[in-house]
Protein backbone atom coordinates (compact mmCIF):
# COMPACT_ATOMS: atom_id res chain seq x y z
CA UNK A 1 0.00 0.00 0.00
CA UNK A 2 1.17 3.52 -0.72
CA UNK A 3 2.78 5.23 2.24
CA UNK A 4 1.37 8.45 3.58
CA UNK A 5 2.08 10.79 6.45
CA UNK A 6 0.78 9.57 9.79
CA UNK A 7 -2.55 11.11 10.82
CA UNK A 8 -1.73 10.83 14.56
CA UNK A 9 -1.71 14.30 16.02
CA UNK A 10 0.45 15.59 18.86
CA UNK A 11 0.19 13.60 22.05
CA UNK A 12 -2.66 14.69 24.31
CA UNK A 13 -3.06 12.04 26.98
CA UNK A 14 -1.23 9.27 28.77
CA UNK A 15 -3.19 6.21 27.59
CA UNK A 16 -2.55 4.91 24.07
CA UNK A 17 -5.50 4.04 21.83
CA UNK A 18 -4.87 1.47 19.09
CA UNK A 19 -6.89 0.21 16.17
CA UNK A 20 -6.42 -3.54 15.74
CA UNK A 21 -7.07 -4.59 12.13
CA UNK A 22 -8.01 -8.11 11.01
CA UNK A 23 -8.29 -9.70 7.56
CA UNK A 24 -11.69 -11.09 6.57
CA UNK A 25 -10.35 -12.72 3.41
CA UNK A 26 -7.05 -14.03 2.09
CA UNK A 27 -7.47 -11.67 -0.90
CA UNK A 28 -6.43 -8.86 1.43
CA UNK A 29 -2.88 -10.04 0.91
CA UNK A 30 -3.08 -8.43 -2.54
CA UNK A 31 -5.76 -5.79 -2.02
CA UNK A 32 -3.97 -4.27 0.98
CA UNK A 33 -1.19 -2.92 -1.23
CA UNK A 34 -3.77 -1.18 -3.42
CA UNK A 35 -5.37 0.53 -0.45
CA UNK A 36 -8.36 -1.80 -0.54
CA UNK A 37 -9.51 -4.96 1.24
CA UNK A 38 -12.21 -6.25 3.58
CA UNK A 39 -11.34 -5.75 7.23
CA UNK A 40 -12.65 -6.19 10.75
CA UNK A 41 -11.34 -3.80 13.39
CA UNK A 42 -11.47 -3.21 17.11
CA UNK A 43 -10.40 -0.36 19.40
CA UNK A 44 -7.82 -1.21 22.06
CA UNK A 45 -7.55 0.96 25.18
CA UNK A 46 -6.62 0.11 28.79
CA UNK A 47 -5.79 -3.44 27.68
CA UNK A 48 -9.31 -4.14 26.40
CA UNK A 49 -10.44 -4.40 22.79
CA UNK A 50 -13.92 -3.10 21.88
CA UNK A 51 -15.63 -4.08 18.63
CA UNK A 52 -19.05 -4.17 17.01
CA UNK A 53 -20.89 -7.13 15.51
CA UNK A 54 -24.30 -8.24 14.33
CA UNK A 55 -27.03 -10.22 16.06
CA UNK A 56 -30.82 -10.31 15.78
CA UNK A 57 -31.74 -8.49 18.99
CA UNK A 58 -32.35 -4.75 19.61
CA UNK A 59 -29.56 -4.61 22.18
CA UNK A 60 -25.97 -3.45 21.93
CA UNK A 61 -23.74 -5.11 19.37
CA UNK A 62 -20.61 -3.77 21.07
CA UNK A 63 -18.50 -6.40 22.77
CA UNK A 64 -15.11 -6.53 24.46
CA UNK A 65 -12.33 -9.06 24.33
CA UNK A 66 -8.62 -9.70 24.51
CA UNK A 67 -6.62 -7.44 22.17
CA UNK A 68 -5.55 -8.92 18.82
CA UNK A 69 -7.40 -12.17 19.54
CA UNK A 70 -10.80 -11.76 17.85
CA UNK A 71 -12.07 -15.25 17.01
CA UNK A 72 -12.69 -16.04 13.35
CA UNK A 73 -10.42 -13.34 11.95
CA UNK A 74 -6.73 -13.12 11.06
CA UNK A 75 -4.88 -10.34 12.87
CA UNK A 76 -3.03 -8.07 10.46
CA UNK A 77 -1.66 -5.04 12.33
CA UNK A 78 -2.12 -2.60 15.18
CA UNK A 79 -2.25 1.13 14.43
CA UNK A 80 -1.67 3.86 17.00
CA UNK A 81 -4.59 6.29 16.63
CA UNK A 82 -3.77 8.64 19.50
CA UNK A 83 -3.91 9.06 23.28
CA UNK A 84 -6.59 9.71 25.86
CA UNK A 85 -6.81 10.78 29.47
CA UNK A 86 -10.01 8.79 30.06
CA UNK A 87 -10.05 6.18 32.79
CA UNK A 88 -11.32 2.66 32.14
CA UNK A 89 -14.66 3.64 33.68
CA UNK A 90 -14.94 6.70 31.47
CA UNK A 91 -14.13 4.62 28.39
CA UNK A 92 -16.90 2.19 29.29
CA UNK A 93 -19.29 5.13 29.66
CA UNK A 94 -18.40 6.18 26.11
CA UNK A 95 -19.08 2.65 24.89
CA UNK A 96 -22.43 2.57 26.68
CA UNK A 97 -23.45 5.77 24.92
CA UNK A 98 -22.34 4.38 21.56
CA UNK A 99 -24.37 1.24 22.33
CA UNK A 100 -27.55 3.25 21.75
CA UNK A 101 -26.49 3.74 18.13
CA UNK A 102 -24.72 0.46 17.52
CA UNK A 103 -27.36 -2.18 18.21
CA UNK A 104 -26.83 -5.70 17.00
CA UNK A 105 -29.91 -5.66 14.78
CA UNK A 106 -28.83 -2.33 13.23
CA UNK A 107 -25.61 -3.74 11.79
CA UNK A 108 -25.18 -3.06 8.07
CA UNK A 109 -22.14 -4.13 6.09
CA UNK A 110 -22.20 -0.94 4.02
CA UNK A 111 -23.50 1.83 6.30
CA UNK A 112 -22.96 0.66 9.90
CA UNK A 113 -20.25 -1.94 10.34
CA UNK A 114 -17.44 -2.56 12.82
CA UNK A 115 -15.22 0.02 11.13
CA UNK A 116 -17.86 2.74 11.42
CA UNK A 117 -18.04 1.96 15.14
CA UNK A 118 -14.27 2.08 15.56
CA UNK A 119 -14.09 5.41 13.76
CA UNK A 120 -16.73 6.94 16.06
CA UNK A 121 -15.06 5.46 19.15
CA UNK A 122 -11.58 6.70 18.18
CA UNK A 123 -12.86 10.22 17.52
CA UNK A 124 -14.53 10.32 20.94
CA UNK A 125 -11.44 8.93 22.69
CA UNK A 126 -8.66 10.75 20.85
CA UNK A 127 -10.19 13.24 18.42
CA UNK A 128 -8.60 11.30 15.52
CA UNK A 129 -10.41 9.15 12.91
CA UNK A 130 -9.24 5.75 11.70
CA UNK A 131 -7.26 5.51 8.40
CA UNK A 132 -9.42 5.81 5.29
CA UNK A 133 -8.31 2.50 3.74
CA UNK A 134 -9.85 0.49 6.57
CA UNK A 135 -13.42 1.14 5.40
CA UNK A 136 -12.83 2.27 1.81
CA UNK A 137 -14.77 -0.55 0.14
CA UNK A 138 -17.87 0.19 2.22
CA UNK A 139 -17.74 3.86 1.18
CA UNK A 140 -17.36 2.91 -2.47
CA UNK A 141 -20.27 0.49 -2.26
CA UNK A 142 -22.41 3.09 -0.49
CA UNK A 143 -21.58 5.70 -3.15
CA UNK A 144 -22.52 3.32 -5.95
CA UNK A 145 -25.74 2.38 -4.17
CA UNK A 146 -26.63 6.07 -3.82
CA UNK A 147 -26.02 6.67 -7.53
CA UNK A 148 -28.22 3.72 -8.47
CA UNK A 149 -31.04 5.02 -6.26
CA UNK A 150 -30.69 8.49 -7.78
CA UNK A 151 -30.82 7.12 -11.34
CA UNK A 152 -33.84 5.01 -10.45
CA UNK A 153 -35.62 8.08 -9.05
CA UNK A 154 -34.83 10.07 -12.22
CA UNK A 155 -36.08 7.19 -14.36
CA UNK A 156 -39.31 6.99 -12.37
CA UNK A 157 -39.82 10.75 -12.72
CA UNK A 158 -39.23 10.51 -16.45
CA UNK A 159 -41.73 7.69 -16.83
CA UNK A 160 -44.33 9.57 -14.79
CA UNK A 161 -43.82 12.64 -16.95
CA UNK A 162 -44.34 10.65 -20.15
CA UNK A 163 -47.46 9.02 -18.71
CA UNK A 164 -48.93 12.44 -17.90
CA UNK A 165 -48.17 13.69 -21.42
CA UNK A 166 -49.75 10.62 -23.01
CA UNK A 167 -52.81 10.95 -20.79
CA UNK A 168 -53.13 14.63 -21.66
CA UNK A 169 -52.86 13.89 -25.36
CA UNK A 170 -55.44 11.14 -25.04
CA UNK A 171 -57.91 13.47 -23.32
CA UNK A 172 -57.42 16.19 -25.90
CA UNK A 173 -57.83 13.73 -28.75
CA UNK A 174 -61.10 12.49 -27.23
CA UNK A 175 -62.40 16.02 -26.74
CA UNK A 176 -61.57 17.03 -30.30
CA UNK A 177 -62.76 13.87 -32.05
CA UNK A 178 -66.00 15.61 -33.12
CA UNK A 179 -64.02 18.31 -34.96
CA UNK A 180 -61.53 16.64 -37.30
CA UNK A 181 -60.52 19.97 -38.86
CA UNK A 182 -58.90 21.21 -35.67
CA UNK A 183 -55.36 20.16 -34.88
CA UNK A 184 -54.26 18.77 -31.53
CA UNK A 185 -50.99 19.86 -29.87
CA UNK A 186 -50.06 16.16 -29.87
CA UNK A 187 -50.83 15.65 -33.55
CA UNK A 188 -48.04 15.58 -36.14
CA UNK A 189 -47.66 18.70 -38.33
CA UNK A 190 -49.97 18.78 -41.35
CA UNK A 191 -47.08 19.31 -43.75
CA UNK A 192 -45.90 15.80 -43.01
CA UNK A 193 -42.66 16.80 -41.26
CA UNK A 194 -41.92 15.22 -37.90
CA UNK A 195 -41.24 17.50 -34.97
CA UNK A 196 -38.10 16.58 -33.01
CA UNK A 197 -38.32 16.90 -29.26
CA UNK A 198 -35.95 15.45 -26.68
CA UNK A 199 -37.53 13.01 -24.28
CA UNK A 200 -36.84 13.28 -20.56
CA UNK A 201 -33.55 11.35 -20.01
CA UNK A 202 -33.92 8.00 -18.29
CA UNK A 203 -31.67 8.33 -16.32
CA UNK A 204 -25.91 -5.01 26.74
CA UNK A 205 -22.48 -3.76 26.43
CA UNK A 206 -20.56 -5.74 26.93
CA UNK A 207 -21.23 -9.08 25.26
CA UNK A 208 -18.27 -11.36 25.29
CA UNK A 209 -17.51 -12.36 21.69
CA UNK A 210 -20.92 -12.02 20.02
CA UNK A 211 -21.13 -12.72 16.29
CA UNK A 212 -18.86 -10.26 14.51
CA UNK A 213 -18.93 -9.15 10.92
Amino acid sequence: MLCRKSSVKSRRGSVAVYLNVYDLTSMNGYAYWLGLGVYHSGVQVHGVEYAFGAHEYPTTGIFEGEPKQCDGFTFRKSILIGWTEMTLGEVRTVMEKLAEKYRGDAYNLITKNCNHFCNDACIKLTGNPIPNWINRLARIANLNSTKVRHLKMEEDKGCEGEKKKLKSCSNRFTNSSSDTSSSSPCSPPRNGSRSRSSLTPLSPLVLNNSNTE
